[in-house]
């Protein structure tokens, strides 16, 4: 049996990870985040109401999870502050609940700044970040140069600390970017207050765990965006700025390796894109346009449309080994329901390695094997023998070309819609 059990996504994000933590932290004691920053957006259906999640782990809408923010994330404190309201005035309890390591990072205005600026400055070479400052805070984490949530609540070490940062800040944006300075009292004056009302919520997310652990606690680690954006392993440039693959969880939340029993891998039965870099399956035509709006293919933190395609095989195997999926859930077949043919990506057309980088992965040309579609509606389905045979066919196809066995089928938005043939904690 299983008592740590890690979600990851396995494509370029909006794979629907944030539905499947809610599911399973019904059977968790704590639900934690460990990378990434409000870039992420999780949407939740629960009883006919939507709500969309950033920063706090999407174990918030249980009775049950402790729901932990772990080092590895980078926070804007008004964002977080924001989320925390907008939940509380739809009678959900947070501050009880939720615990922050005072060693995340924390985004300041001026990082925003630095962020949209060179986004601009980029032009047609733009990487299509969602401009919340998250690349740049990340930087100032890796430089040493970083105010940590635990600074916001000693007003003498933030002051230290803060008027150097905002110093170097300004100097890139007003000598580099020949842009206009954010004004460093009022980002110190904003940090200050902020960090006053996160501060009873520090905690010391690592030893939580551990002691949870030892107690026989069950632990559920919730990743954000996907592993083709990983910093390593994605497609380099265009990517997020951390670890999305599965060293993020030792790193972001301070486990080992070995308390880590079970990983799901998320994957849509097709592919998404959101922003630049290359989509060796996207497709630009009728099909393309129908998955993106069967799918209501649109992010849910920024809005944007995303590019659609079949599904690619060679990424999912790919990121199946680098994460060392144990099952797979597959999300949106829905999507597909009704069409004549699906296609699965099977190789790349005189491609010998994966490649490593957007250069390489711009000249990939797909390889596609045929299946028959299926007739039917499988939206909403909880059964298993209620699948179409062509439906179980592409699972299996599937199956076989990533070298993971499908655990569970998501068939809707809703919490009950699932398909489980292998639930993560009795594994």
């Amino acid at each position: 049996m299983s008592s740590s059990v890690v979600i990851l996504g396995t494509q370029w994000g909006d794979e629907g990870k944030g539905k499947i933590v809610d599911l399973l932290a019904h059977d968790a004691d704590a639900v934690v985040r460990f990378q990434g920053g409000h870039n992420a957006g999780h949407t939740l259906w629960v009883d006919g109401r939507k709500t969309v999640l950033h920063l706090i782990p999407s174990g918030i809408l249980t009775e049950r999870a402790r729901c932990l923010i772990g080092n590895g994330v980078v926070i804007s404190p008004e964002a977080l502050v924001t989320e925390i309201a907008g939940l509380e005035s739809a009678g959900v309890e947070v501050r009880s609940r939720l615990g922050l390591s005072g060693a995340c990072p924390v985004i300041l205005g001026s990082h925003v700044a630095l962020d949209r600026v060179r986004e601009h400055r980029r032009g047609k070479r733009a990487i299509g970040t969602t401009g919340r400052g998250i690349g740049p805070v990340y930087e100032d984490k890796a430089s040493r140069l970083g105010i940590r949530l635990a600074d916001l609540a000693d007003p003498v070490r933030l002051e230290e600390k803060l008027g150097g940062v905002l110093e170097y800040h300004n100097f890139l944006l007003t000598r580099y970017y020949e842009a206009s300075p954010v004004d460093a009292q009022e980002v110190a004056a904003d940090a200050a207050r902020l960090g006053e009302e996160l501060q009873p919520m520090l905690c010391d997310v690592t030893e939580e765990l551990h002691e949870l652990r030892r107690n026989g606690g069950r632990l559920l680690f919730e990743g954000a965006q996907g592993s083709l954006l990983d910093i390593d392993h994605g497609t380099y440039p265009f990517v997020t700025s951390s670890n999305t693959t599965i060293g993020g969880v030792m790193t972001g939340a301070g486990v080992s390796p070995s308390e880590i029993d079970y990983v799901l891998g998320i994957t849509k039965a097709y592919t998404t894109r959101v922003g630049s870099g290359p989509f060796p399956t996207e497709l630009d035509d009728e099909i393309g346009r129908r998955i993106a709006e069967q799918g209501v293919e649109f992010g849910a933190t920024t809005g944007r449309p995303r590019r659609c395609g079949w599904l690619d095989a060679v990424a999912l195997r790919r990121m199946v080994r680098v994460n060392g999926i144990t099952g797979l859930c597959v999300t949106k077949l829905d999507v597909l329901d009704g069409l004549d043919e699906v296609k699965i990506c099977t190789g790349y057309e005189g491609v010998d390695t994966f490649p490593l980088g957007a250069e390489d992965w711009a000249h990939v040309k797909p390889v596609y094997e045929s299946l028959s579609g299926w007739s039917g509606d499988t939206r909403g389905m909880t059964e298993s023998a209620a699948l179409p045979a062509r439906a179980r066919a592409y699972l299996d196809r599937i199956e076989q070309l990533v070298e993971a066995p499908v655990h569970m089928l998501s068939t809707g938005p809703e919490r009950e819609s699932n398909v489980i043939f292998n639930h993560p904690f009795a594994e």
